[in-house]
């Protein structure tokens, strides 16, 4: 299984859901995703925390391919790293929706043959702001599963028309920004 290979190669990182959905040979995946994969720590193997991830991710696999994407990147030129490192496992058709802390418009850009609908984001959580994005309210996960309120959060990324103009990648790394991602926490 695809997520079990990515375990298996050390790039799920602080995962918080790993599981089948109830319907069909569907699995959803929460947590972090490694992008650029940490130096080696030791004679042992053991990796040092990853150089980039996609933080926030939210994943869905049929088949062993990637039909569902959402997620948090620190910025636009992580986009094609992550292409590159995750590419040949998207179904025909996968749906994508990044938010992107240094770039300085929403727009729905193509890159190698996907569609990906990128959003400025540098404070909130990729989740509510992409179930806000939806016109989707808590009450429409109400009894569901973990996995499967995934699942209900892609349905509705299906139906969606987004309304941010198309943009090539050069145009948008055009207009990116130094903005960074507000972190809070302990003082």
């Amino acid at each position: 299984m695809l997520l079990d290979n990515y375990q298996a190669q050390e790039l799920l990182y602080n995962a918080n859901l790993k599981e089948k959905a109830s319907s069909s040979d569907i699995y959803a995946y929460r947590g972090d995703w490694v992008l650029k994969e940490g130096d080696i720590a030791d004679e042992m193997g053991r990796k040092k925390p990853p150089h980039a991830t996609m933080k926030e991710a939210a994943l869905l696999i049929e088949n062993d391919k990637l039909k569902f994407i959402c997620g948090f990147i620190d910025e636009l030129d992580l986009l094609p790293v992550f292409v590159d490192k995750y590419g040949a496992d998207f179904a025909p058709g996968v749906l994508s929706i990044l938010y992107v802390a240094n770039i300085a418009q929403a727009a729905q850009v193509e890159y190698l043959g996907v569609n990906y609908v990128l959003i400025p984001l540098t404070e909130g959580m990729v989740w509510n702001e992409l179930i806000e994005e939806m016109g989707m309210e808590k009450g429409d996960f109400k009894g569901l599963s973990a996995a499967d309120k995934v699942i209900a959060l892609y349905d509705a990324v299906k139906e969606y028309k987004p309304r941010y103009g198309k943009l090539t990648f050069d145009e948008l790394s055009a207009k990116t920004t130094s903005a960074k991602r507000a972190t809070h926490g302990a003082v």
